[in-house]
């Protein structure tokens, strides 16, 4: 997948949208609800250093670590304490695109988890 064909999926994801809060780089890919705004993918467009950071649960997380060694690592700039909970995946054609964008689903899907369930059912349309 490409740069813009990884944010056009990722902005398919109900309430996403596109933040730069480290500068330039990484790309990140925001899920709005009320006053919540969780991260999850961080992209790194450059063809050098073409990656992306995504959110995952610890053992889905070391599932892909485990399926691609070297190319799915733990999120790298993450502190240590954190760094289950994120995967840098090297976007050098390793990884599948269906395999990458069940990847981007499960790091949407792990930061609504993480919401209250009173937004996660404002999310899901939901009346609360």
């Amino acid at each position: 997948m490409t740069a813009d064909e990884i944010l056009e999926y990722c902005l398919k994801k109900k309430n996403a949208y596109i933040d730069y809060p480290f500068g330039e780089i990484p790309v990140c890919v925001r899920l709005r609800v009320e006053n919540k705004t969780p991260i999850f993918a961080q992209l790194n467009p450059n063809p050098d250093n073409f990656r992306i950071t995504l959110s995952c649960e610890p053992a889905t997380g070391d599932f892909y670590r485990r399926m691609y060694p070297g190319t799915v690592v733990r999120g790298y700039h993450c502190p240590p304490v954190t760094q289950p909970y994120f995967n840098t995946v090297s976007l050098n054609g390793t990884v599948p695109d269906d395999v990458l964008k069940t990847m981007m689903d499960e790091a949407y899907e792990a930061v609504v988890k993480k919401l209250p369930k009173r937004l996660q059912r404002q999310l899901a349309g939901e009346v609360s």
